[in-house]
């Protein structure tokens, strides 16, 4: 190694332990100013409801998704399949999966079908040649609280399938992980669920048309849009079957990927402009969203001390550290590397939402026809799906949307109060609609650098809270906790000029 090479690194690693520490001591002096975050305690009744989560139910749903044998979106128009196949069979057995729910509970949930002809799509890559039937089924599990019950969330899977040529109706589309293990996720989530009361809403959803191009997705989303549904929250679950392939040691069967967009897709040149300026764009609705997952997987998934392992993609730490046994990993992005799913158009309508997937996808597995070449079995079969890890991802999905519905709703019209220029941060906020009795609002803040919220400051029943931290340094949120510790998704403030500094309102109670 030459000298000049020797003091270049020397130099590097000094400029990143000066870096480390520096900000070890910004996260020390803002972290002293609050409490670390600790998960919640365990909600008895949704504790319970994700012990009932069965490996061998949602063997059975996939199962019998896999006996269609082609659920090709288009098939839905063909006239010459075997009985009891293609995807006008499996949305049939999908809505009696939904009214079978619903009859265990008394009826608890409207169970619908929207059927929709979509036209012929333009182009030599059309993969809709011809006007064709698609079915959306859902089932709604309405909220008891009148004053929160037109807040919504919402899981979805798509339930068509495909082989190697998009057009192919006929040849066996077993699709047992793309996508039956996400239906699965929605079906055995509405299971569990259902028999319990929230105030808020929650909506089970199974969409077709994915591989045409998010068709069925995009239909609910604009409708969702058009009918101003209060959506909070959308979970999309896409190739969550863990894949299990004999000889591949990459997998991790403790691990799902959340993925969630930065810059909203619906973002204007000018909201654009704003969130660079104030440099949010790692702080979107939908990222704030796959922050609440992490924190909700704190709480009912137990810990365990591991080194993170030293694999491609994962990033390596040189200490012990705990985690949940099963847990979401955040990836800053809004889909895997040029490819898309159904959350994404909920994000084009402006709504939050994140996609779920197995932590190594196995590409052979997918899209692809059955068949043995040179010793390597192809296709989307059943025997490669691990059903205990679609059933950790199912009680992830029932988590998350059992605590935001539980949760009192996230604040309105957050601020941050700009009065001059000074190292104080004042944060001012609305309750949120039907704001219930006891509960609370918490600033939670991070490193710049940190991809979590690590800080906590209760602000009590007070709408207003300052803080001797300079803005600059950290990422503030605000969010609410019911008395029983159910927090909301946190809402990052933009910037309102007070004309002339002024004493802070004085603190509020629910209205």
């Amino acid at each position: 190694m030459t000298i000049g090479r020797y003091l270049l690194r020397s130099v590097s690693r000094l400029s990143i332990a000066t870096l480390l520490l520096t900000s070890s001591l910004l996260h020390a002096q803002a972290a002293s100013l609050g409490q670390p975050i600790v998960p919640a305690a365990a909600d008895p009744a949704i504790a319970a409801a994700l012990q009932q989560v069965s490996p061998d139910r949602i063997r059975a749903t996939i199962e019998k998704l896999v006996s269609f044998n082609n659920r090709n979106t288009l098939s839905s128009m063909d006239t010459d399949l075997a009985p009891n196949t293609g995807v006008a069979a499996a949305a049939n057995w999908i809505e009696s999966e939904f009214k079978r729910t619903s009859a265990d509970c008394g009826g608890c949930l409207e169970v619908k079908r929207d059927d929709f002809i979509e036209p012929p799509q333009p182009g030599p890559n059309s993969r809709i040649l011809k006007p064709t039937k698609i079915t959306n089924v859902y089932a709604i599990l309405r909220g008891t609280d009148p004053a929160q019950a037109a807040r919504m969330v919402l899981v979805t899977g798509h339930y068509d399938s495909r082989n190697t040529n998009v057009l192919d109706t006929h040849n066996p589309a077993p699709g047992a992980n793309d996508d039956a293990s996400g239906t699965a996720v929605s079906l055995e989530s509405a299971r569990v669920l259902s028999k319990l009361k929230f105030p808020a809403t929650i909506v089970f959803v199974a969409v077709a048309g994915e591989e045409q191009g998010l068709v069925g997705s995009a239909h609910l989303a604009r409708l969702a849009s058009s009918e101003g549904w209060q959506l909070e929250a959308v979970l999309n679950n896409d190739i969550v079957g863990g894949d299990t392939t004999p000889g591949d040691t990459l997998q991790d069967k403790t691990a799902v990927r959340v993925f969630s967009e930065g810059v909203p897709s619906n973002a204007t040149p000018t909201e654009v402009a704003a969130i660079r300026a104030l440099g949010a764009e790692n702080d979107s609705p939908s990222r704030e969203l796959a922050r609440a997952v992490v924190d909700i997987a704190a709480t009912y998934f137990a810990p365990t001390s591991q080194r993170p392992p030293a694999e491609p993609g994962r990033a390596h730490a040189m200490h012990i550290r705990r985690v949940p046994a099963f847990h979401p990993v955040l990836i800053f992005r809004r889909d895997r590397y040029l490819r898309g799913g159904d959350h994404t158009s909920f994000n084009l309508q402006g709504f939050p939402a994140v996609r779920f997937t197995e932590w190594r996808e196995n590409f052979d597995h997918q899209h692809q026809n059955l068949r043995t070449e040179n010793g390597v079995l192809y296709g989307d079969l059943l025997q490669f799906v691990d059903f205990n890890y679609v059933a950790n991802v199912a009680r992830l999905n029932a988590a998350t949307l059992a605590t935001l519905v539980a949760a009192p709703g996230p604040p309105r019209n957050v601020h941050r109060v700009i009065v001059e220029l000074d190292n104080n941060t004042q944060l001012t906020w609305d309750p949120p609609a039907g704001m219930p009795a006891g509960a609370t609002y918490e600033v939670v803040w991070r490193a710049t650098t940190d991809p979590a919220w690590t800080t906590v400051q209760s602000a009590g029943t007070a709408t207003t809270l300052t803080l001797p931290i300079c803005n600059d340094n950290v990422i503030f949120a605000v969010r609410t906790v019911d008395p029983v510790g159910h927090r909301s998704i946190a809402v990052l403030p933009t910037p309102i000029r007070a004309t002339q500094k002024t004493t802070p309102p004085k603190s509020s109670s629910k209205p």
